[in-house]
């Protein structure tokens, strides 16, 4: 076996927000390809995104390029500037990413964040299980604050869920009301029963 069979190959994704004004992927770049020229690493792609990280995957081209190409496994390794490069969609989202490539066997690596590499098989599963601990954490936070939410609302002595029938009936009722509609024809026009319009308009 050659050098070059045994290689590993890299695919470098890099993202710059159009609301982050002046940033380029120059600067991401270059520094990216020198880690690989160090490590005698072959780049198969890179994949280049002008979006914002909270945007999902279809929402970024190159990002769902680069897991159909995880998904074919054309490279090793995930080589990216730093975790907010590769996305901002919240921590169970990242984790669900970081778990793809892991699933396919496919390596990551953060160039400013030394913690962030699964070249070492164990680092490797600590940082997702570490990542996917976060995760939990940050869904049963979101769950209390909605749950206190709602006893906001309630001590506030608003309604939850829909409005009621008699909520949307009653005003316009109370207009034909005041039109001069009987309640019969109300019932007619409106498709509600007779007693319905009756109850309503109480």
């Amino acid at each position: 076996m050659t050098n070059s069979d045994c290689k590993t190959k890299v695919g470098l994704y890099l993202r710059v927000s159009t609301m982050d004004k002046g940033q380029e992927t120059d600067n991401q770049l270059l520094q990216l390809r020198e880690l690989c020229d160090r490590m005698g690493w072959e780049i198969a792609d890179t994949y280049i995104d002008h979006e914002s990280g909270r945007k999902g995957k279809r929402e970024r081209g190159e990002f769902s390029r680069l897991f159909e190409d995880v998904a074919r496994r054309k490279f090793d390794l995930v080589l990216f500037w730093s975790l907010d490069r590769f996305s901002r969609e919240g921590i169970r989202k990242t984790i669900n990413y970081l778990q793809q490539l892991d699933g396919y066997g496919i390596r990551f690596k953060s160039l400013t964040e030394p913690l962030l590499d699964t070249e070492n098989e164990l680092v490797a599963h600590i940082v997702i299980g570490v990542l996917s601990y976060l995760a939990q954490q940050e869904a049963v936070k979101i769950s209390e604050r909605t749950k206190a939410g709602l006893q906001r609302i309630k001590a506030q002595g608003k309604a939850l869920g829909r409005p009621s029938k008699l909520e949307l009936w009653r005003p316009k009722l109370l207009e034909m009301k005041a039109a001069g509609y009987s309640k019969g024809k109300m019932s007619r026009e409106t498709g509600l029963a007779y007693n319905t319009v009756k109850r309503y308009l109480e």
